[in-house]
């Protein structure tokens, strides 16, 4: 917890004394593969930053089909705006391994956002930040073939201001991947072996490893 909150952007630049309530309230809480960390359309109650491992955003329509908005690795804050606009959440939150969060109670949210601009600042980037990613991504999923789409899916894991500290290895599996990206599995499995005959990639037993970090960025946009 303590190198979490010391390496985001926004802990350090708040005062001494907001950084001792928010130590003094924030818990940890440990989530299993598949265990959700909220449900769409519970309440909010809490902010939460991501210490390690892997969730994802998605929701299942009425007809049973599930749709993956993208996934959230270490690093990682989420949730600040369903509890901005006093909102229930929009999609379930799901750990697609083993991950550990905190939670920041959403009355310490609410009085950092009323005392500290710092704070406010950092909240409103980090908003239009995740706003131009799906917006990005919605035009993605009309103009880019599968392969497109697992670039984008793993570039997301790395963007540099949603997930500043995500390392380069991640324990990820092809499965989880194809998750995020929206396709099946088989075509996830080409895509990763063209990045990897690309240099861009080391596929490994139970992860990945990315090499080439602008290069994979670069064609994620293409």
């Amino acid at each position: 917890m303590h190198e979490l909150l010391h390496t985001s952007p926004w802990f350090p630049r708040i005062s001494p004394h907001a950084q001792q309530q928010v130590c003094a309230c924030t818990q940890v809480r440990q989530l299993m593969a598949g265990e959700a960390l909220c449900r769409r359309g519970d309440v909010p109650l809490h902010w939460y930053g991501i210490i390690s491992g892997l969730l994802k955003w998605s929701t299942t329509t009425a007809d049973g089909h599930a749709i993956s908005y993208g996934g959230m690795s270490t690093g990682s804050w989420i949730g600040e705006g369903t509890l901005c606009c006093d909102l229930a959440r929009p999609a379930d939150i799901i750990a697609l391994q083993p991950t550990v969060v905190v939670a920041i109670p959403r009355e310490t949210f609410d009085w950092l956002c009323d005392t500290e601009p710092s704070f406010t600042r950092f909240l409103l980037r980090q908003i239009s930040e995740r706003m131009f990613w799906f917006i990005e991504g919605w035009g993605a999923t009309r103009t880019l073939d599968a392969g497109g789409q697992v670039r984008r899916a793993l570039a997301g894991l790395f963007h540099p201001w949603l997930f500043p500290h995500g390392p380069r290895h991640i324990t990820v599996s092809q499965e989880e991947i194809a998750n995020l990206a929206g396709v099946s599995r088989p075509r996830c499995n080409r895509a990763l072996k063209e990045l990897e005959q690309l240099g861009i990639l080391k596929l490994e037993y139970g992860g990945l490893t990315v090499l080439d970090l602008d290069e994979l960025r670069r064609l994620a946009s293409t």
